[in-house]
């Protein structure tokens, strides 16, 4: 399972020229199942990500979680973050990313998860969608988490 984390002072998805989900201020999480991916990592993912300390405190110190700073999630499903490039220039994701049936499920248990975690609103994107992401990243601050057989790695 990979999340990109991405600070924010605004994100927005948008779904056949509708904004689906927009938030003001917190982490836009772009969410990838790959194959062999359990609820327990969706559980550790989204602890990890909750509590990371990436917001400024009044010293100017990373210091301060999402819920910290009363921030907000948007959270977009992206299968993409699963590639295997590692062979010719063409991403496969055969083998690689989840199956669409098992990934929606865990992206659904991950949203819920996240929203049991954080005092703010959590916005999502659509499985499956064709979406455009609009972001305004601050800092810009961006991190990668990987999570396998319950271990952030």
């Amino acid at each position: 399972m990979r999340a990109v984390i991405q600070r924010v002072t605004e994100a927005s998805v948008t779904v056949d020229n509708e904004v689906i989900g927009k938030i003001d201020g917190g982490l836009l999480i772009l969410f990838g199942a790959a194959a062999g991916d359990t609820e327990t990592d969706c559980e550790k993912l989204a602890d990890k990500i909750t509590r990371l300390r990436i917001f400024s405190d009044e010293n100017d110190k990373t210091n301060l979680s999402v819920n910290d700073v009363g921030g907000d999630l948007l959270i977009v499903s992206q299968f993409t973050l699963c590639a295997d490039c590692s062979h010719g220039n063409r991403p496969s994701f055969k083998g690689t990313a989840c199956e669409p049936e098992r990934a929606e499920k865990l992206y659904e248990y991950f949203k819920s998860l996240c929203a049991e975690r954080i005092s703010g609103k959590v916005q999502c994107g659509s499985f499956g969608a064709d979406m455009k992401v609009r972001l305004l990243n601050d800092g810009p601050f961006t991190i990668i988490l990987e999570c396998k057989d319950g271990k952030i790695l």
